[in-house]
Formats: structure tokens, sequence, C-alpha cells
């Protein structure tokens, strides 16, 4: 029999999960795999905020893919179109070509792109936290504003270059905020003519509430913590306006500023829209066997998917989660495989495990399995839960050596400059154009020797 072709399409929790799935399933008789990444690794997304405030090394959230796949083919490019009809893939490979991948089934996991909400301003001048890339150049950016405080005169560019200002108030947004605090008052300590006290960091988010997910006791002990360390907190309210050197916000004010940094939500990949297929809120309505309806050979995981939510019932939707995309990975493989065998599908059910919210040294909260921690018993909770999510024995050996490493020396203030000079706003590091217009795909000539074929 000629193997199946499966092509997973996105390196992330998702996708990666999907694969490895598969491989352990499937014999490689069975079926090819390919996955299509522009990226040699996996990224730990969770982790990022500890990389850009230097606690982590970026290589300690990275792994190799190398290290985790063993018989999936990796296609070095990005997916910019799919035909389920003609069953192929466009992608664009990190050369720049265009090629074209076959395909018997694909599995949907490109994941998400920084939402800007169509902001003016906001991609051209806000700074991301979704990408390796970005975390490092953030990092590199932060520090250098406190070198440039330092050396100006001119006392309103010194306050404009010590005020950062975070939008959006969920995981990402607060613990972004609560590490480059730690980091920026530390630093601060080393400069002459300036002093913790100068600094102003400012967490902004449309919501009534700091972190909904944890819970109104959680989410007050959060939103103190924060506000003992000079973190000015504005809920209901966003940004109207971003512009070179200042940020005007729904309240009116306007906040001088060199530093905005934007969480405040994800959108699905472009790639969704090439599909002409049913969506909900941006992602593909699914099945609640992780199937498209009306596309054959079609499954999608992750946050580019809309998977019923069995647990909570209802219209629900799974959230876009790590938790969530892992998951319905591993389901995903498990029911390819059991298709190709002729075997019954199971649908995706999942109880959410809770949330964890580190803040930088023994400040944390947390609510593991539904029980409310916060201060010391929720950092080792947050950081014992990472340790068990990173997927290789390195990674969790890295993590762990890193944050031994920092707890004993401290901070350090050093900014690598490798993007000096380049622009690292999201509009440069998330691209989000060159995707192909539904049916806009043509497939090439199919090469593959019919079966007896020399």
């Amino acid at each position: 029999m000629t193997p199946a072709r499966i092509l997973v399409v996105g390196g992330g929790f998702a996708g990666i999960a999907c694969a490895r799935r598969l491989e352990r399933l499937l014999a490689p008789d069975e079926v090819e795999l390919a996955l299509v990444t522009p990226l040699s690794y996996e990224l730990y997304l969770p982790l990022l905020p500890q990389v850009a405030a230097g606690v982590l090394t970026p290589q300690s959230v990275a792994v190799s893919l190398r290290r985790s796949l063993r018989r999936t083919r990796i296609v070095p490019g990005t997916a910019i179109g799919v035909d389920p009809g003609a069953k192929v893939c466009a992608i664009r490979l990190i050369t720049d070509e265009v090629t074209e991948e076959r395909y018997d089934h694909v599995v949907l996991a490109a994941g998400s792109v920084t939402r800007g909400f169509d902001i003016p301003g906001v991609p051209a001048e806000a700074h991301g936290m979704k990408t390796l890339a970005e975390a490092v150049a953030l990092r590199d950016h932060v520090i250098a504003q406190l070198d440039l405080a330092a050396a100006t005169r001119d006392p309103e560019e010194r306050d404009a270059r010590l005020r950062f200002v975070v939008v959006g108030g969920g995981y990402a947004g607060t613990e972004t905020a609560a590490y480059l605090q730690r980091l920026t008052a530390s630093a601060a300590r080393g400069y002459p003519g300036l002093s913790p006290e100068m600094i102003r960091w400012h967490l902004v988010d449309l919501s009534p509430r700091l972190m909904p997910e944890l819970g109104d006791h959680l989410g007050r002990k959060a939103q103190q913590l924060l506000r003992r360390r000079g973190v000015d907190i504005s809920l209901g309210t966003s940004v109207a306006r971003a512009e070179p050197g200042a940020v005007t916000l729904t309240d009116g004010r306007r906040l001088p500023t060199r530093t905005l940094i934007w969480t405040a939500g994800v959108a699905p990949s472009p790639l969704v829209a090439t599909l002409d297929a049913a969506t909900t809120r941006g992602r593909l309505t699914v099945n609640p066997d992780l199937t498209v309806s009306g596309l054959d050979g079609v499954f999608a995981v992750g946050d580019a998917a809309a998977v019923p939510d069995l647990v909570t019932g209802g219209d629900a939707v799974c959230p876009p989660t790590a938790q969530h995309a892992l998951r319905q990975g591993r389901v995903a493989g498990t029911n390819l495989a059991a298709r190709l065998r002729g075997q019954p599908l199971r649908p995706y059910r999942h109880h959410d495990l809770g949330l964890v919210v580190d803040l930088g040294g023994p400040q944390a909260v947390s609510r593991p399995l539904g029980v409310p921690l916060s201060g010391l018993p929720a950092q080792v909770v947050a950081r014992g839960y990472h340790l068990l999510a990173l997927r290789t024995a390195v990674a969790k050996t890295r993590v762990a050596t890193n944050w031994a490493l920092h707890a004993l020396a401290g901070d350090d203030f050093v900014r690598t400059g490798f993007l000096a000079g380049r622009p690292t706003t999201m509009r440069a590091l998330e691209p989000v154009t060159g995707y192909l217009a539904p049916g806009a795909l043509r497939p090439a000539e199919d090469t593959t020797a019919p079966d007896g074929a020399a």
C-alpha cells in the first residue's frame, strides 16, 4: 500500500503534539509525515516574559524540532494557502521561493498572531510578545531606554524613556509587566542620576478585572502585589491611538512614552482566510472530533480552530491556550491514525487544569485544579507546572539551571544589540501579509510515480 501523506501545518504546541503522536501510532510504511514551520524549534510561549527579563536564556525555551521528531520531514517555510479540493498546500520557503505540497490529510495548527484591533499606530509602534525575536528585542529596547534616559539632559525626554505601557491584563501582559518592572527597578540602581522611583509602569486593560480567569480573590491579590511594586493599573480603558513618543488612552489621558508593549489578545493565523470555510469569531469552525465539516481530510486544532468545549457545554468553544492546543494536537493525531485504520474518532474533551501566573521572585498567584494559591506556594506550583510541561529533559535542565543561577546571582543588564538599527515592532517581527486569496491556489503537476513505476 502507498503510505498516506499527512501534512501538519504549524510548529507550535498543537502541531508538534500531533506529529509526535502520529510518529508513535503509525509505522513508517503507513504514513509519510511532513511539518510546515518557518522555525527549527518549538517555542514554549508561557515563559517568554522571563526571556524578556533575562531570567531565562532564549535557548532554554526553544526546543529543537530535531530532538522531538524522528520521522517527520520538516518543510522550512510558512503555509500561505490551502486548497482542500485539490489537497495541496502552498508554502513560502525561508528562501522566499513558493512551492506546493500535496497531501492526503492535513492538520491545520497554524496558530495565531497578535491582534491589533485596527487601532491607529499600534502595529507600527507597539512591541509584541508572541515570538522569541520579540522577547529578545524587547529586553534590548527596555534596557536601552534606561541608557538613553541616563544620558539625556532633557527632563521630558527622560520621563518618556522611563515610562513603559503594557496593554493587556491577561496572563502574558501581567507577567510581562511584573518581570520587566522588577528588571528596570533593579537596573536603575546602577545608573547615576536614576532611581527606581523615577520609573513608571502602566498596565492597561479594557476588562473591569485583571485576569478574570483567576477569580475575584486572586485577581485582586495580583493587582495588590503589582500596585505595591509601583505598577499603575488602569482597567476599563484601552489605547485610542499610538504615535512616536506617546500613547493616548480611551479615557483621554496622553502618556509620553517610548515603549508600548501589546499583549491584548490574539487573532487566528491569516491562513484560515485562504480556505473559504466556515469560521467562528475568525477561527475555523471545527467538529468535536477536530475535523472540519465539508473539507475532506482536514483537521484543525489550536488557536486557529474553534473547537467545541464539551466540558462547559452550550455554544462555548475552547479558549486559545497552550493547555488546549497541546491536548487537541494529541487527540488529532490519535483520530488521524484511527481514520487511516477505519476506526471511530473520539471527541475532544479536556478539563482545564487551572492557571499559574508567575510575578517574579517569590510572588505568584495560581489556581491549580481550582485551588487558590498565592505567594511562595503558588510560585512552586507555577514553576513545577512549567518544568513538567517542557517537552525534553534538555529544556527542563536548562530552565531549572537558569532559575537557580538567577536566584543566586540576580539580574544582569546586558543588551545584545543583535537587532540594533532594525525595526522591532509588531509590524516588523510578526508579518501578516503575503497569504493567498481563497481560490487563488493552482495545483502543480503531480510528479509522484504511480504504483510499481521505477
